[in-house]
Order: C-alpha cells, then sequence, then structure tokens
C-alpha cells in the first residue's frame, strides 16, 4: 500500500500471499498502534501521493482489510486518517474529523463496518475455502483484485473489486459464477442506496471471464472499489424411482402353491375313506376270538 501504484504491479504478490496459508489457523489482520509509532507515519501518511490519493488509497487498502479473511483491527485514529503519528502522551486531533477528507473516510470506515455486521459473508467461514474464492488474484498489470465470500447459505453472498490505480476502467469485466442480478451494495463514496440517481443492478452476462462462466460489467473509477451482493442456486436434489412391483414373481409362487394346496386336500381325503377299513378290521378279529 505505501508503494507508489506505478510500481504496484511488480509486488502483487505481496497482498495476495497470504491467503496461500490463511486456512492453517485462526488470526486477526492487525493495524495496531506499533504501525503508527517511532517515525513509522500515521496510516494517512504512509500512502503514496496527494492528499487527495492518500485518502483514495487508504479507503481501498481498508476494503481489501475487511474482505480478506481474518478478524479485523483497527487503531485509535485510524478511522478519520489522523495525520500525525499516535502519542500515548496526549489526545487524538479530534479537530481534523471535521475536514472534509477525514469526514468522508469516517463516513466510509463507518459503511464499511455496517456492511460487515449486516452480511455474515463478511466473517463467518473466515477460516476455510468454503468462505473464500479468488476470481482473479494475477490481474497485477493492472492491480486490480476480485475476490467472492460467502457464509455457507447460497444467499446473500459477496463479489469484491479493488482497483489500487488512479486509472479508470470504464468497460472493466469481472467474473461471476453463477447468471442473475449482482446488487451494488458499497463502493469508494460507502453505502450505496437502492434508490440511488444511478445504475445499481447489474446483469450477469453469458460469457468466460477470469475462468468463471459468466460476467459483469462495471465502469471501475480510479482507485475504485465495489462490493456485489448476489445469490447462488441451490443443487438440484436427484430423487430416486421408487423400484417397480414384481408382479411377475408373485403370479409364479401362486401357481407353485396351488398344487401343494391340491395335494394336501387328496391326502386329507384319502385318510378319511381308510378310517372305516380299520374299524371293521378289528370288529372281525374280536368276533373271531
Amino acid at each position: 500500500m505505501k508503494l507508489d501504484p506505478y510500481f504496484r504491479k511488480d509486488n502483487h504478490n505481496k497482498m495476495t500471499f497470504a491467503m496461500s496459508y490463511a486456512f492453517s489457523e485462526k488470526y486477526v489482520l492487525v493495524l495496531s498502534h506499533d504501525e503508527v509509532v517511532h517515525l513509522k507515519c500515521s496510516m494517512i501518511n504512509k500512502m503514496p501521493g496527494y492528499e487527495v490519493d492518500k485518502f483514495a488509497n487508504l479507503k481501498c487498502g481498508y476494503l481489501f482489510m475487511f474482505g480478506h479473511c481474518g478478524k479485523k483491527l483497527l487503531f485509535m485514529g485510524q478511522d478519520f486518517g489522523q495525520a500525525h503519528e499516535w502519542d500515548e502522551k496526549v489526545q487524538l486531533d479530534w479537530e481534523e474529523s471535521d475536514r472534509p477528507l477525514n469526514k468522508d473516510l469516517q463516513n466510509f470506515v463507518r459503511d464499511l463496518l455496517h456492511t460487515y455486521t449486516k452480511y455474515p459473508a463478511m466473517y463467518k467461514l473466515d477460516d476455510s475455502w468454503e468462505g473464500f474464492q479468488w476470481v482473479n488474484a494475477d490481474d497485477n498489470t493492472r492491480s486490480i483484485f476480485s475476490f467472492i465470500r460467502r457464509d455457507g447459505s447460497k444467499k446473500n453472498s459477496l463479489l469484491f473489486v479493488v482497483n489500487m490505480t488512479p486509472v479508470e476502467r470504464g468497460d472493466y469485466m469481472v467474473g461471476a459464477p453463477v447468471k442473475g442480478k449482482y446488487t451494488l451494495i458499497l463502493d469508494q463514496n460507502g453505502i450505496v442506496e437502492e434508490n440511488a440517481d444511478r445504475k445499481t443492478v447489474f446483469e450477469a452476462e453469458k460469457g468466460e471471464c477470469d475462468n468463471q462462466p459468466y460476467r459483469v460489467v462495471y465502469p471501475l473509477p480510479a482507485y475504485g472499489c465495489a462490493v456485489f451482493r448476489f445469490d447462488e442456486p441451490e443443487p438440484k436434489k436427484t430423487v430416486k424411482k421408487a423400484p417397480a412391483k414384481k408382479t411377475v414373481k408373485k403370479a409364479e409362487t401362486a401357481k407353485e402353491e396351488a398344487p401343494a394346496r391340491k395335494t394336501a386336500r387328496k391326502t386329507a381325503k384319502k385318510a378319511d375313506e381308510e378310517k372305516p377299513a380299520k374299524k371293521t378290521t378289528r370288529k372281525t378279529a374280536k368276533k373271531a376270538a
């Protein structure tokens, strides 16, 4: 973030490397007092360029940080861009928060925190690839990062786009995993209202982009950042067909049982016929005696 945008293309991997080991442990993304003391400069003065560029850079950095896996920590004064380093002996320069650029940054951080608490995709699966997916981590020539955060519900997934250069991309295309509507909910100016006087809903077009089957065309401003909300379809459930009734087998079984019953009847009838014969034999034997 401290590098001039011209040199960022050669250091692109410094922003993406953390994801190679992100799930080996649970961790916190810390911008603590150690980063803004002992001549290290305040966060706003770490940024390159003119004053307006510094604030635009810091917005991009904060959005990237909040979209990244891991819990977040911002230290005193970093939310409104205090110019001086932190000093434990004095209070913060609260009067700076009334300046337009500082106030704008403070409002942006407020909206960023509101979005973070509203959408579980930004924090629920921080320790799993199920909650994070790179869309394009290799666009170093333009220094643009894009990725997706999920909460496991297939609803309110978030697509992040961050432009780390002062170059406007009027016809920027970002890969989209599913077709449908992508609603812009946050950009470099803060929360985007649904009734804003500009386009906020973008339809994913059919066409491969960033190894995704669909794409969203969006006018990406210089130092622009955007968060889109979208829903993913539930996987289709396969219904197992009930096994067909084996009526033929039952019929064959009935045929096999029929002769057995007939034989039993014949045996019983024969036994009845033989009984009188036995009784006569006994009487004849008695007379002879």
